[in-house]
């Protein structure tokens, strides 16, 4: 008993000595947003790596470990999911140790379904595996983009994800194309092509992602490693008849330091190459000049694709070059140039309907049009996370030259229109991050232009109202309208933690001056005003002193903005040839509010309100008649106009990717109230506008829903779609004010299937019902169309591909006879693997339609237009691929 005894006092004795010996390391875990993190692994090791001891961190983010005090080169390292590892050397075993761990990007699991197609998420990044997705008749990037779930391309190359227009297309990171990126998704092969990104929030000034607000949606397109160590490209090389021409030459590289993607076309088999400059998410800006003023006619276009209707010979330069001095620093240059020669045949009759009384006229027009483009953007670009730096200098000119015959109600005369719009503007933008985790902000934007146009009519119209009901020789119409423009801005963003605050302070100037000098010339020579009082030369300057405070919050599950906009405008005006001198002066405030709610992992629901005060542009205020178009007089008698607009929207989105479901819905109200309404006084042969001071009221209410789906089963992928806008609003024609409502309904529907492994199919719906009526006498009109778009894809002996496509048009309205069109096309190609080669034959509308006809409906108006189109067309082509 008394050994047990003895035995049990040196057994405690022993461990009260151990527990004496031992130390504890304590210390606290939190996220750079100084909140605690719970559960963190904190693991000791010695010099070897072997793990001695290990805790996890509580609630609070505090953790202890008990070491024994022997021993040098200890080291702590801390482990959780969602945060980068790190590890520091323990020094002091006395002190405590505060540790700040970096958030750091959590890959899911992927997920495979018969091992193919298959989806991974990253974050905020959605993976599409180009391959999944692609077959070998695909040539572009664009063609695989149509077959991916989620994603929608637009018949003129503009991409949608979910139901949002995309921000920017990226090359392996890069902004190449800026928004112009309707070249790249033509021309990158789809097998260069590793992965298609889809980039939710997408922020690509690197300082401002730790509290990230974007609401934005880019593609990045990952290059294959293979890939980016060559020159790539295809040369085309195509001839038909009849005396038909279509020629391309693509060049293009995507290494770390120099990406490049150049073109060379031309054609005159209706595809139009500046549709490749289309701008897809042009800059707001505050810089309200009106566009050209004038006007060949307004016959609009038929509602075909471009192909199927344009008579051209055109050609283009596009090129697309970067530079990167090293990871933050790069240069861009865009420089494109497009010249186009393009010959337009129609003829529109139109009825207008007004109490008791029915205004038609017809037009027939034999047009020539030569528009050319020049354009040229350097950026220079700097991007870390302690500054940003962007300057744009971006040159213009657009000479434009239009020469037609025209008939109006059978009299007939030759106009000449001749347009040269010129730009020059710079726009610089510069952040600075500071020592205290603030945000300076300098913004500076300068631009000049000038629109010099002249339309000549001859031998002159409308004797009866420009000349006492005496011929004369013609009509000229000259017009100018040079501009200066600057906006100069400074803000301090201040973040802490979840929120931040931002103050932004500045000005902006416009200067403008309108000259205007309607003449006719006499059959003996003498030139004089075609009107009274038709000279314009009006001055005018708008400035703006600016303060705008938002507020930000963020969290992951809570997005939260609220922008105070403050504003100080003023406008004058003088012209005297009129007794003109007047001035506004009108102090806003602009509220808006951005809620979302990130309900799930992949949903979210959104909500956003605004206010939005607006006031009127230079050509709200001119008094001299202008001559718009032909049939087209155009003044003003009334104050500068001014709108405010309400409106709210609320928008859910969601997906699931492992399973390739994506939809969204969304619902919008507007309600604008003006000052000012356009009078139009309407006869068989003439328009005339004149603007007068009148409260009105416009409301827009629309509604949006989309769904796509990939069907496992049947290797398909297909989308569903709603649309429904309601419109109010008021127009006053020949002194009757007529109050307007407008309802269209937009189902669409459509399938890119793969029916075996060597036969696709692709088919596309939509189904519109418009209606439109007139509140005050019951006139209504109803207009509806469907259009459906198929093809068919065959894989033959491996190396043949047969493409047959049909397109149908059916147009109903209920006082015209039925519209029915079916255009059909087909090509085969053969690929020579040995030498890269593609060798093509195809025809354009095998039913040879000459002749299309448009109907455009309002609530008392009918157009219907009948325009000449490109009959059959054939063609053989070589494609050359490097």
């Amino acid at each position: 008993m008394k050994k047990v005894l003895f035995l049990l006092i040196a057994l405690i004795g022993m461990g009260t000595s151990i527990a004496f010996a031992q130390k504890q390391i304590k210390g606290n875990v939190k996220d750079e947003k100084a909140k605690p993190i719970p559960s963190v692994m904190v693991s000791l090791k010695d010099k070897e790596g072997n793990t001695v001891a290990f805790s996890r961190t509580n609630e609070k983010g505090d953790f202890t470990i008990n070491v024994d005090p022997v021993g040098t080169g200890l080291t702590l390292e801390f482990s959780t999911l969602g945060f980068e590892k790190k590890s520091i050397a323990v020094t002091d075993l006395n002190k405590p140790y505060q540790v700040v761990l970096a958030e750091s990007e959590i890959a899911l699991k992927t997920v495979e379904v018969k091992n193919r197609p298959k989806l991974s998420s990253n974050g905020d990044t959605l993976n599409y595996k180009t391959s999944d997705f692609s077959d070998k008749q695909d040539r572009s990037i664009g063609d695989v983009l149509k077959k991916m779930p989620g994603i929608e391309v637009a018949e003129n190359g503009k991409i949608s994800y979910n139901g949002k227009n995309i921000s920017n297309l990226y090359i392996d990171g890069d902004n190449l194309l800026e928004d112009k990126y309707g070249i790249g998704t033509k021309s990158i092969p789809h097998g260069a092509v590793d992965k298609v990104q889809v980039i939710e929030n997408d922020q690509p000034i690197k300082m401002l992602r730790k509290n990230n607000t974007s609401e934005d949606v880019a593609l990045n397109l990952v290059i294959k490693d293979e890939a980016k160590l060559k020159v790539m490209g295809d040369i085309k090389a195509g001839v038909g008849t009849p005396e038909r021409f279509d020629g391309n030459f693509n060049a293009m590289m995507f290494n770390k330091k120099v990406k490049f993607l150049n073109n060379l076309k031309g054609n005159n088999i209706g595809i139009d190459p500046g549709i490749d400059l289309t701008s897809f998410n042009p800059l707001a800006t505050d810089n309200s000049k009106p566009s050209n003023l004038l006007t060949a006619g307004a016959a609009g276009v038929p509602t075909l694709p471009q192909s199927r209707t344009l008579f051209n010979k055109a050609g283009q330069a596009n090129l697309n070059n970067l530079f990167k001095f090293n990871n933050d620093l790069q240069l861009r240059a865009n420089v494109s140039y497009l010249y186009d020669e393009r010959k337009q045949v129609y003829n529109k009759s139109s009825e207008t309907r007004l109490g008791g009384q029915t205004i038609s006229y017809q037009e027939n027009q034999d047009n020539f049009l030569n528009p050319q483009k020049l354009r040229g953007q350097f950026t220079l670009n700097g991007n870390t996370d302690g500054y940003f730096f962007n300057n744009a200098l971006v040159v213009e000119y657009n000479p434009n030259r239009t020469n037609s015959n025209v008939f109006i109600n059978g009299v007939g005369a030759f106009q000449s229109l001749s347009q040269d719009m010129f730009t020059l503007s710079n726009d610089l933008g510069y952040r600075k991050k500071l020592k205290s985790g603030n945000i300076f902000h300098l913004s500076s934007s300068l631009s000049r232009s000038s629109q010099p146009e002249t339309l000549s009519i001859k031998p002159g119209l409308n004797e009866d109202i420009l000349n006492n009901g005496m011929p004369y020789n013609s009509l000229n119409q000259y017009l100018k309208l040079p501009t200066w423009y600057t906006n100069n801005a400074i803000s301090m963003a201040f973040p802490k933690g979840n929120f931040v605050q931002t103050y932004r302070a500045g000005f902006l100037l416009q200067q403008q001056n309108l000259e205007t000098e309607l003449n006719k010339i006499q059959n003996d020579g003498r030139s004089e005003l075609a009107i009274a009082g038709s000279l314009n030369d009006l001055d005018w300057f708008r400035s703006r002193t600016y303060l705008e405070n938002s507020y930000e919050y963020t969290t992951d599950k809570i997005t939260a903005t609220v922008r105070i906009p403050l504003s100080y405008n003023t406008i004058s005006y003088d012209d005297a040839n009129h007794a003109v001198n007047k001035k506004l002066e009108r102090f806003f405030v602009n509220p808006s509010v951005y809620f979302k709610y990130q309900t799930s992992p992949e949903n979210y629901v959104s909500a956003n309100y605004g206010y939005r005060n607006s006031l009127g542009t230079i050509d709200d205020v001119y008094y001299g008649a202008v001559l718009r178009n032909y049939r087209s007089l155009f003044a003003n008698n009334a104050p500068v106009s001014e709108s405010a607009t309400h409106a709210i929207a609320g928008s859910f989105n969601f997906r699931k990717a492992i399973q390739m479901v994506f939809g969204n819905i969304g619902v919008a109200y507007s309600t604008t109230n003006l000052n000012t309404i356009s009078a139009y006084t309407l006869t068989n042969n003439t328009q005339q506008r004149i603007v007068l001071p009148l409260e009105n009221q416009m409301k827009t209410l629309s509604l949006n829903s989309g769904l796509s789906k990939y069907l496992f089963a049947l290797r398909s992928t297909v989308n569903a779609g709603f649309n429904y806008s309601h419109n109010q609003y008021q127009q006053l024609q020949n002194n009757e004010l007529l109050p307007f409502e407008s309802d269209t309904y937009t189902y669409k529907a459509g399938i890119e299937a793969k029916l075996t492994k060597f036969m696709n199919f692709s088919y596309n719906g939509t189904f519109s019902n418009n209606k439109n009526k007139t509140v005050s006498n019951g006139i209504s009109t109803n207009y509806q169309q469907l259009r459906q778009q198929a093809g068919l894809t065959v894989t033959m002996l491996k190396s043949v591909f047969l493409n047959f496509s049909a397109e149908h048009i059916f147009t109903q309205q209920s006082s015209q006879p039925d519209l029915k069109y079916l255009f059909a096309d087909f090509n085969v190609r053969y690929k020579v693997l040995k030498l890269k080669t593609d060798l093509e034959f195809g025809i354009t509308n095998l039913a040879n339609v000459k002749r299309f006809e448009a109907i455009n409906v309002s609530a008392n108006s009918l157009t219907v237009g009948t325009y000449e189109i490109p009959g059959r067309v054939a063609m053989v082509r070589a494609t050359f691929n490097y």
